[in-house]
């Protein structure tokens, strides 16, 4: 890959990354909000919610773009070293799996979840603890979707991480923070799976959030102020290496 295209190509992983959080980011502030494990309470105001399907949708297309951005950073990154290369493979895997994971939660979230928690607060009286406990199932299907989800977004990104400190042109804390953002992932996988929405899963998201807009905007620095020299010549050159050797490798 010429450095043009090498530019160009994380130019757009850079973007789509921090467009698609960004994007989650403020379509989240308008879900219907309150205690998420007070289900009676929860499931009353997510009954009545206007935008409910509008929000899970907004949310599925900003995850969309967010992933699709990981994506390109597979082919962006351009790694030729065989076993960094077939990290970043495995962590483009992992992002496909987090994406159709995510469609699943939206469906059982912004579907099946709002359908039951309506069914329950319009039954007659008779039947409402029977809707109460259905709706409490779907709720904790819920919990363990957004569990494998979150363990697997989680996995996608530190592999990702990995192969980008193989990478010399892009710098090692970019790494450092995606490792971070994949840990954080990976504890909010327990955190919803032991005890669903609380305000501990609260706060791992947040974390995860903000390490994420950090190292995408720093890799979209990264982007914008690459050198016209071939990244990969300087990443041989600061190890020590020959560029020929580079180039004979091709």
């Amino acid at each position: 890959m010429n450095n043009d295209t090498l530019r160009q190509s994380l130019r757009l992983s850079a973007t789509l990354l921090l467009v698609g959080q960004l994007l989650y980011i403020v379509i989240t502030l308008f879900h219907t909000g309150g205690a998420a494990n007070d289900h009676p309470a929860i499931f009353a105001a997510y009954a009545v919610s206007e935008s409910w399907t509008v929000d899970h949708l907004g949310q599925f297309a900003a995850m969309a773009i967010l992933l699709a951005g990981l994506l390109a950073l597979f082919f962006a990154l351009d790694i030729q070293d065989g076993t960094a290369r077939w990290t970043a493979r495995f962590g483009a895997a992992a992002a496909i799996a987090a994406l159709a994971l995510y469609g699943a939660l939206q469906a059982v979230d912004g579907v099946a979840n709002k359908l039951a928690d309506a069914a329950w607060v319009n039954a007659p009286e008779a039947e409402k603890a029977a809707r109460f406990a259905s709706a409490e199932v779907v709720r904790w299907i819920e919990w363990g979707m957004r569990s494998y989800q979150a363990f697997t977004l989680g996995l996608a990104v530190l592999l990702f991480a990995v192969a980008v400190v193989r990478t010399a042109w892009i710098p090692r804390p970019v790494a450092f923070l995606m490792g971070l953002a994949g840990l954080t992932y990976l504890a909010q996988g327990w955190v919803v799976g032991a005890e669903g929405f609380s305000p501990l899963m609260s706060n791992t998201i947040v974390l995860a959030e903000v390490l994420d807009v950090v190292w995408m905007i720093w890799l979209l620095v990264v982007a914008w102020r690459m050198p016209d020299s071939d990244p990969h010549r300087l990443a041989d050159e600061g190890r020590g290496r020959p560029a020929a050797i580079h180039t004979l490798s091709h």
